[in-house]
């Protein structure tokens, strides 16, 4: 045998390894471990969604029925009605929610201003008019949904602070109740 363990006239077959694999995982772990992140964050921003839109279709009820206008309902009310239908994402619920809740002439060709043209959220252009009985009535919300993995901000953010504004809207016409 030769020093190194080897038969004489046999080469050698194995190289060293040792820490090879460690290697390897610290090449890999880092980008699959963010596109896991990023995976888990956009699944977030769908779940936070679907939220959303019956948070608002919830809340739209009470404008629909009387509800707001028997109890006097402002726009505060209304939102905090709005945030409590969003369950566990309710905690900054009213500080991300912007809402515009006002009456239209019909359901079709409705161009209401949009409050993101700037880039920004502009709540100048938006009203609180929950309207009279069988009033048509058209209800929008936006949700500011905070987002940690950049490239997914880049994709899905409408504004300059990196959230991604998601945002729920209804149309329907008041029942005839006593107003």
């Amino acid at each position: 045998m030769s020093p190194r363990g080897q038969l004489p006239g046999r080469p050698a077959r194995r190289r060293q390894r040792e820490g090879a694999a460690a290697v390897e995982f610290a090449l890999i772990a880092t980008p699959f471990f963010f596109l896991i992140f990023a995976i888990m964050e956009l699944a977030l921003v769908f779940v936070t969604n679907a939220v959303l839109e019956n948070a608002t279709l919830t809340a739209s009820r009470m404008i629909r029925t009387g509800q707001a206008d028997v109890e006097n309902l402002q726009a505060a009310a209304f939102e905090t009605a709005l945030c409590a239908q969003m369950g566990v994402l309710s905690g900054g619920c009213e500080e991300r929610t912007t809402i515009d809740v006002r009456v239209i002439p019909q359901f079709r060709n409705v161009t209401p201003p949009d409050p993101l043209a700037t880039g920004e959220l502009d709540e100048d252009v938006l009203t609180y008019l929950p309207g009279q009985p069988g009033s048509l009535i058209l209800v929008r919300v936006w949700y500011a949904q905070p987002l940690v993995t950049p490239f997914l901000s880049q994709a899905v953010s409408r504004v300059s602070s990196g959230d991604a504004v998601l945002s729920a809207t209804t149309a329907f016409r008041n029942e005839p109740y006593n107003g």
